[in-house]
């Protein structure tokens, strides 16, 4: 199986390699995206089949003579790498048939093409690596190849603003990966995940270890405060690159700290769920806050990213608390919702990433303001964007509401943990995943509403078309998805058993047996949860009624005048817009939050001139995060400049000196 999948990932970094030939060869972007779209559904494929067989299996290893002299490179399928080989390629797949269409409206696709296919490989090859210099090197590839990616379009200079910030911050992640990676394999420098697991460290260096495994996974994947790259490197992304960064490789970051927190670390200590689950509440309201003051449609997409990210790491930190107390099977409860968030977030993210590129194919918009009315030119993008909508704003029967249903579970059973600082804090963070599902859904009407409904803001709204069918074809299949996940739930948590029994040692009960394929992740007496009956209730509330208008409804046609609720004008700009939804949130938490300031300079009477309304809102994260790394970066590399200048004996000497310098080190450490 591992020779499988690693001959589909040499087919994809072969595919990348041949980018600079795409250009001469006819049809070159079909070529290369279905190339990678048949490379990903072999390793879809793969994984499936070792999630299914791994309970009760040995994990398939394999090792070559590469990489560290003493060390090799290790490879090896469990249930856990399984389980996101599951995620990574489903996402994979579908970014590839989309972009068989999307990639002809591209203006250079040979930067895309060259690239896109080596982000599908480092993922995955992160995902197979069984020892710290193997993953790290596959998560600098996945990194670089994404980064590439980024700034494909480097005419713009955001974009290289963007690139050039998230550089920065997945170099900064990646250092810190590589300390955590060299406590954890000791003065020994046992790399190998296996001798890890074999040396547990102790409580302060797990502590430690921990705290950087935070700092770059969590980083990557755009948990609070590390996530200002995030929602400037996503929107620059062509829109299915997008939907790989949103949906996709934020999962590959979380696998990253799953592995460590779960599996590296060994037995938890009380207090590492708490501020898991710390952060992840901070995460999940602080990304749909900034979400709901976006009039930037992919932006507003990927600061839900950051919002679903904390959402899963609420489920980490969960799993971790209890774990930590001797309660198994709820800390496997706790686990497999957030896993299966994992699932889910991919489905729906990239499937509204698909959407918005099909916007802004068929209209060159990004700008909320500027749209509207596309329900009437582009009815099937809009029914499937509207079912992404529904699905992240954990709407039933859609998957979305089962994931933050699951955690919900897990958190009313947090009476059982002895320790009362977790039972104050799991109850606070559960008040604060609700505010962040009921301001998601606010979030997703503005975005639907302003987008699709109405009349159109602009002539190019106006003049939209409907996408074609490569993109059709992998929205619709992401939306299929949503809906049978939300509907057959106990087949996913089923598959997920595997994953938590090898991680906290318990898994949760057979689901896909039970009555009505109904979902009782703890007791039935307690809670459960039948989609299928749900969907049956809501199509016949829906039809029924329609049908009883139709069926006895006057005949009579009459005609008037359209509501238009007290203003005298039909212009679109009177229409309610993106900052009118965002303007109450934005009173609410804008001075604490954003910092948010008004500027209104309203024109004195007799003078002709237009009034003008502006709001500024800052990002905090950036100013005290970001921005003084930034500097701090460009200031020690300006120092440092003058290395590159030196003579071969001060080379020399500089290396001798560093030499001295780490055996000193390592003395002291023994």
């Amino acid at each position: 199986m591992l020779i499988v999948a690693a001959l589909a990932i040499l087919c994809l970094i072969l595919l990348g390699l041949c980018g600079p030939l795409h250009g001469r060869l006819g049809h070159a972007t079909s070529i290369a995206y279905a190339g990678a779209a048949g490379a990903t559904a072999v390793l879809l494929l793969m994984g499936l089949a070792a999630l299914i067989g791994a309970a009760g299996a040995a994990p398939v290893t394999a090792s070559l003579s590469v990489g560290l002299p003493w060390l090799g490179a290790h490879f090896r399928i469990d249930a856990l790498s399984a389980y996101f080989m599951v995620v990574v390629n489903l996402g994979g797949l579908a970014a590839s048939i989309y972009g068989i269409g999307y990639g002809e409206h591209e203006r250079q696709p040979g930067r895309v093409l060259a690239f896109f296919p080596a982000f599908l490989a480092g993922m995955n090859m992160v995902l197979l690596a069984d020892d710290a210099f193997a993953f790290l090197l596959s998560w600098e590839f996945m990194s670089l190849s994404s980064w590439l990616l980024v700034v494909a379009n480097h005419r713009q200079p955001d974009n290289l603003h963007a690139g050039y910030v998230y550089l920065v911050m997945a170099s900064m992640g990646t250092f810190a990966l590589l300390l955590g990676f060299g406590l954890l394999a000791g003065p020994e420098g046992g790399y190998a995940f296996e001798t890890i697991r074999a040396a547990a460290p102790g409580s302060g260096r797990a502590a430690i270890v921990l705290a950087l495994a935070l700092l770059g996974a969590g980083s990557k994947a755009g948990i609070v405060p590390l996530h200002a790259w995030l929602p400037l490197a996503h929107p620059a992304a062509p829109s299915h690159v997008s939907a790989l960064m949103s949906g996709v490789m934020t999962k590959v970051a979380v696998y990253g700290f799953v592995r460590i927190a779960f599996d590296l670390l060994g037995p938890p200590d009380w207090w590492w769920g708490l501020v898991v689950l710390v952060l992840g509440g901070i995460t999940a309201v602080m990304g749909v806050l900034y979400a709901l003051m976006q009039h930037d449609l992919k932006r507003l997409l990927a600061y839900h990213t950051v919002e679903n990210i904390g959402i899963i790491y609420i489920g980490l930190g969960l799993a971790l608390a209890f774990q930590a107390q001797g309660h198994a099977g709820v800390a496997a409860l706790g686990l497999a919702a957030g896993l299966l968030h994992v699932l889910n977030h991919s489905l729906f993210k990239s499937l509204l990433f698909f959407g918005s590129g099909a916007v802004l194919v068929a209209t060159g918009e990004r700008d909320m303001e500027r749209l509207g009315g596309l329900i009437h030119r582009m009815p099937a993008t809009a029914l499937y964007f509207l079912v992404g909508c529904a699905a992240i704003s954990a709407l039933p029967p859609l998957n979305g509401f089962v994931s933050e249903w699951m955690t919900f579970q897990a958190i009313l059973l947090s009476p059982q943990l002895p320790d009362w600082t977790l039972r104050f804090a799991v109850p606070a963070v559960g008040a604060i995943l609700a505010l962040s599902a009921a301001l998601a859904a606010t979030c997703f009407v503005k975005a639907f509403g302003i987008v699709f409904l109405g009349r159109p803001r602009s002539l190019e709204a106006a003049a939209a078309r409907e996408a074609d069918r490569w993109q059709l074809g992998s929205m619709g299949a992401l939306a299929a998805l949503c809906v049978v996940v939300g509907v057959v739930p106990g087949l996913f948590v089923d598959l997920l058993g595997p994953v938590t029994q090898l991680l906290v040692g318990d898994r949760l009960g057979p689901q896909l047996g039970l009555p009505w394929l109904t979902l009782v992740p703890v007791a039935e007496a307690r809670s459960s949860y039948n989609g299928l009956l749900l969907l049956l209730f809501i199509a016949f509330s829906t039809v029924a009624p329609a049908l009883l208008i139709h069926r006895y409804a006057t005949r009579a046609t009459r005609r008037g005048a359209l509501w238009d609720c007290g203003t005298p004008t039909s212009d679109p700009a009177a229409q309610y817009s993106a900052g009118s939804f965002a303007q109450p949130i934005r009173r609410v938490f804008g001075a604490m939050v954003f910092h948010a300031r008004e500027h209104v300079d309203m024109p004195q009477p007799g003078e002709t001139r237009a009034a003008r309304f502006h709001v500024d809102l800052r990002d905090l994260a950036w100013d005290f995060f970001y921005d003084p790394v930034a500097r701090g970066v460009s200031a020690v590399a300006g120092r440092m400049n003058h290395l590159q200048f030196l003579t071969i004996r001060r080379y020399l000497t500089l290396v001798f000196g560093a030499l001295v310098l780490l055996l000193m080190v390592l003395a002291v450490w023994h």
